[in-house]
């Protein structure tokens, strides 16, 4: 008997009998078969015979992608470097993605690693978390900035990530991780999610840097206490190894004002800097950053 509730279309000269979709009738999509984001991009530099920054090696694949853009620096700080930009071509980073970086910058090199946009930590469909791992290795009298644009979570979003640093000799590396917990002029609330974000760097192998940041379950209700972020929404980490960091604090401690604090020691320099908003951090992280890398302007791509 034919279903009261078909329609029929034409194929060719034929009437074919399409019975309507009941969406009740559909199984439950199994979270563990959705499609997922994966992706690595691996990097080497070398000197060139010039005494620039060369590329050397490249490999990406999946949704990451690299490009090497040419800035104009007016002012002159190019110091023969190179810079890097990845993209994250799946537009953002959700439940069960995984993304792999690798950074290898030799002798005398001098490095700029950036990001095209911020990252986004969308919800999550269930407890699985994403995962990013950068290995990033500096050899002897190399430089290597580590200058990424904020990473922005949003409710439900689950993100572990995991930064390995490797310092061999005198080599200097910086590094600036942000997060913007949900983007206030939007009228975005974390209530719930997980974040985690771990580094470790050493130097000629001995563990020098350490630091590990947890935020689980009620993330909203968390940052609003005074211990935690007395309600700020935005924060960043801000990292330097090299000599004499100590000449910096004064000045950094002056760009901080009272939304961070500094310390240096050991031939490091540590920073953290809470804000109301992402603009709020940003007055201050772009001028931090510029003085801790002597003046040097930070890459175009933040200012688009």
């Amino acid at each position: 008997m034919e279903n009261p509730g078909a329609c029929k279309i034409g194929i060719g000269r034929h009437l074919v009998s399409v019975a309507p979709i009941n969406v009740h009738d559909r199984p439950m999509l199994d979270t563990a078969t959705l499609q997922r984001s994966v992706g690595t991009a691996a990097v080497s530099f070398m000197r060139g015979d010039d005494d620039a920054t060369r590329l050397k090696n490249l490999h990406q694949s999946g949704a990451l992608k690299v490009r090497f853009p040419k800035d104009f620096d007016a002012r002159n700080f190019d110091n023969n470097g190179a810079q890097a930009v990845l993209i994250n071509t799946a537009g953002g980073v959700t439940g069960g993605d995984r993304l792999a970086y690798r950074f290898d910058a030799a002798e005398c090199t001098n490095v700029t690693v950036t990001s095209q946009a911020c990252e986004k930590i969308y919800r999550a469909s269930g407890r699985t978390e994403a995962r990013i791992t950068t290995d990033i290795a500096i050899a002897d009298s190399a430089q290597l900035a580590w200058l990424p644009q904020e990473t922005i979570v949003y409710d439900g979003g689950r993100l572990s990530r995991r930064m390995n640093v490797d310092l061999a000799g005198d080599a200097q590396f910086i590094a600036v991780e942000s997060f913007i917990l949900g983007r206030t002029a939007m009228g975005e609330v974390l209530q719930t999610g997980s974040l985690r974000d771990q580094w470790r760097v050493r130097r000629d192998g001995r563990l020098i840097f350490a630091d590990a940041l947890r935020v689980e379950g009620e993330i909203e209700a968390t940052a609003r206490r005074a211990g935690v972020l007395a309600a700020n929404r935005a924060i960043a980490t801000l990292l330097v190894c090299a000599p004499d960091t100590n000449l910096l604090i004064d000045r950094l401690r002056d760009i901080l004002g009272s939304a961070g604090g500094a310390s240096a020691f050991d031939g490091l320099l540590v920073a953290r800097i809470a804000c109301n908003d992402g603009m709020a951090l940003r007055k201050i992280l772009v001028p931090a950053i510029e003085l801790i890398r002597g003046g040097r302007p930070l890459p175009r791509v933040w200012h688009v």
